[in-house]
């Protein structure tokens, strides 16, 4: 289980002490046209990860980072020879708002499916380039813009149920969760919109989710630039699976003309690495992969190890892909930094003591022979590593020491 802050136990025992009818929509009967008689659209999602057993943020992660195809690296190459991408860092215009409109029939009344957070979340989730807790963020965002409310009150707990029904959709996903709940804070924050009339008022919320929209999709090219006086030339950095805040590190080091060599795990069993080396060896840098229990075997030419995060804890330690915890542990006896890369959108009010502390988060194995009936597997995905084993993080704040986590998440949700 999770052991979990002063401050979310007190939110949970606020929600518990309200009267149950300040969760009802009056929507809820009116919204036409229903499917059945007593469901609510926003509710349509008897079963949002048909996959049991399987949790969806690493089927997300495997169908956007694992080498699954000759298909995928001819898509590469040819991406690569258009030049650079447009930054996924653009908040939607106002065509791609009409598309929204267009998905959903949320716009000029009739026509068209009643709106659904978990298709929005969808729609934005497949975007390879595109986190999940930024995909819930828009989401979330398009809940404002489409809703029919014609008061505050029922407009908060329309967004409230649009985030429960996110959270719910993969309660495994730390980034989701976390990114909900940053999303209410700062859009509700203000005690402005109490004067407002409602129009005023909803204008002002739709302005304060794009802005935290903006924010949280420049977070990787923040961190891209903060990280580069840790670069320097000639030095090797150890990098495990695949976290795209850390691709976008490396990415601009090269393009500043820093020399520097670059090691990649494997990272079974979804070989992540393998992608990480051809997106690196694409970039003209120097890359060796290794496999997964190499890395003490390796360490003493590592100048520095790079890792992402799932999500990152009040005590400053991070959740990330199993073997993260290993790998610190090997650079930490060494005298080796660890930098770890997140955005400020993975940090969440969660507080694990230890790896049994942990939520499961499945993912599927395949060691290439049958596995005896009689053999255990160990599925679990991620691992937790303590902060003491971590020299920095890099975020779109800034640059922290763990021990200063609790205090951002502080600042975050206050």
């Amino acid at each position: 289980m999770w052991l979990r802050s002063a401050s979310f136990v007190l939110d949970k025992r606020l929600q518990q002490q309200e009267p149950s009818s300040f969760f009802h929509d009056p929507r809820d009967s009116a919204q036409p046209p229903p499917p059945s008689p007593s469901v609510d659209p926003m509710d349509q999602n008897p079963d949002p990860n048909p996959n049991h057993g399987i949790s969806a943020y690493y089927q997300t992660r495997a169908e956007h980072h694992a080498v699954v195809s000759s298909d995928w690296l001819a898509q590469a190459q040819a991406a690569i020879g258009r030049g650079a991408a447009p930054p996924s860092g653009c908040w939607p215009s106002a065509a791609a708002s009409s598309a929204v409109a267009a998905r959903t029939g949320s716009v000029g009344g009739g026509g068209g499916k009643p709106f659904s957070v978990i298709d929005e979340f969808n729609y934005w989730r497949k975007k390879p380039d595109l986190a999940e807790a930024v995909a819930a963020i828009m989401a979330l965002a398009a809940v404002i813009r489409s809703s029919e409310a014609t008061t505050m009150m029922e407009l908060e707990i329309e967004l409230k149920k649009a985030s429960d029904t996110l959270k719910s959709w993969d309660t495994t996903s730390i980034s989701l969760s976390a990114g909900c709940d940053l999303f209410m804070r700062y859009v509700t924050r203000t005690s402005a919109l109490e004067y407002e009339d409602f129009d005023a008022a909803k204008l002002r919320l739709i302005e304060r989710g794009e802005k935290f929209g903006e924010i949280s999709l420049k977070a990787r090219r923040t961190i891209a630039m903060l990280g580069q006086d840790f670069i320097f030339d000639s030095c090797t950095i150890l990098v495990h699976g695949f976290s795209r805040v850390v691709f976008e590190v490396l990415k601009l080091a090269a393009s500043n003309r820093k020399l520097f060599r670059v090691l990649c795990t494997e990272g079974r069993p979804d070989r992540t690495g393998l992608r990480f080396s051809n997106e690196l060896a694409a970039l003209g840098v120097p890359v060796k992969l290794l496999i997964d229990s190499a890395v003490a075997y390796s360490m003493d030419e590592v100048d520095m190890v790079f890792v992402g995060a799932d999500g990152v804890v009040e005590s400053g330690g991070i959740i990330n892909m199993m073997g993260t915890y290993q790998i610190a542990l090997v650079a930490h006896s060494m005298n080796k930094p660890v930098y770890v890369a997140a955005e400020s959108y993975k940090f969440a009010r969660l507080y694990p003591l230890d790896q049994k502390d942990l939520a499961p988060a499945l993912r599927p194995i395949d060691f290439g022979v049958p596995i005896p009936s009689g053999v255990e597997v160990e599925t679990s995905a991620r691992d937790y590593t303590p902060p003491q084993y971590l020299t920095l993080l890099f975020t779109d704040l800034g640059v922290l020491t763990p021990s200063v986590v609790s205090d951002e998440l502080i600042q975050l949700y206050l």
